[in-house]
């Protein structure tokens, strides 16, 4: 780590600049600083320590990859468990107006304000994802320590490409996690089905079970398998016959199990499945001992 890009901790807690200010810390023996907070945003970038951020009336045991998002009027405060552990973490400040403007160039800044605002402070990351993150705020740093040409246009450009990155890596976390909301309630809703083919079963009743919408059950299954729920279920229902069917089961006895009406509609539909009769397929599948 260069030295320019490291700061000595100031306990100030107010900006000198009415945008942005950005620090790296690098800390043995830190003593905590007292709850306060500021009229400006806090991105706090945690890289080592043993510490606990307190927020509100919450707190969160940090680890390497989280990011926190304090914004304007929020008491916080950093409380260090272990002195004798090295503290590392970025901190970067952007004030009220500044983010304002940004956000009014573009609404794909302002997503992690407004979960920040909504009480969603803390966001984790795995490495490789904060790794480019901490690539960024290096890149930031360097620049402010040179005086080349186009300088604060840089600065700005280097922001810009933060807040995106944070907002898309928090954006794909969120699709990611609907989407496997949705698979695990899938799955749930199948091993109900397998468990119950015995029983009536309506798209009525799967939604009720589940305390869903029967518009949401019924989305789910053609999203996951291209298949309606009564589909699916009479695919399943076939499917049990058939297994009945080979294990000797009397054919009679099976379509009033399995929820088919009559002997007609339960005939039609497993031959249109597995392009034998019911009888064909016992003939097919009957042993030598049957014979």
């Amino acid at each position: 780590m260069s030295k320019r890009r490291s700061s000595v901790f100031n306990p100030r807690q107010y900006m000198l600049s009415k945008d942005y200010e950005i620090y790296y810390y690098s800390d043995l023996h830190f003593r905590s600083v007292g709850s306060h907070a500021h009229d400006y945003y806090e991105f706090y970038f945690f890289v080592e320590g043993a510490v606990c951020m307190e927020i509100g009336r919450e707190r969160y045991v940090l680890q390497q990859g989280d990011v926190i998002v304090v914004p304007p009027g929020v008491q916080h405060r950093a409380l260090i468990q272990d002195e004798t552990v090295p503290y590392r973490r970025f901190v970067l400040w952007l004030g009220r107006d500044y983010c304002r403007a940004l956000t009014a160039q573009s609404a794909d800044y302002s997503a992690l304000l407004a979960l920040a605002e909504r009480g969603a402070y803390r966001h984790h990351f795995d490495l490789l994802s904060f790794n480019a993150l901490r690539g960024s705020l290096f890149a930031l740093l360097d620049e402010l320590h040179t005086e080349r040409y186009g300088k604060q246009t840089q600065i700005g450009l280097y922001i810009c490409q933060l807040l995106l990155q944070l907002n898309r890596l928090v954006h794909e976390q969120a699709q990611t996690g609907a989407r496997q909301e949705s698979v695990s309630k899938y799955e749930a809703i199948t091993a109900f089905i397998d468990t119950h083919l015995e029983e009536p079963l309506s798209l009525e009743r799967i939604a009720g079970e589940f305390y869903l919408s029967k518009y949401y059950v019924a989305h789910l299954f053609q999203e996951s398998v291209g298949l309606s729920v009564h589909q699916y279920i009479t695919k399943k229902r076939l499917a049990a016959c058939a297994a009945a069917i080979r294990s000797g089961a009397k054919i009679t006895e099976l379509y009033l199990r399995y929820g088919f009406g009559d002997y007609s509609s339960f005939y039609r539909a497993f031959q249109k499945e597995f392009g034998l009769s019911p009888s064909a397929y016992q003939e097919l599948h009957r042993g030598p001992a049957d014979a």
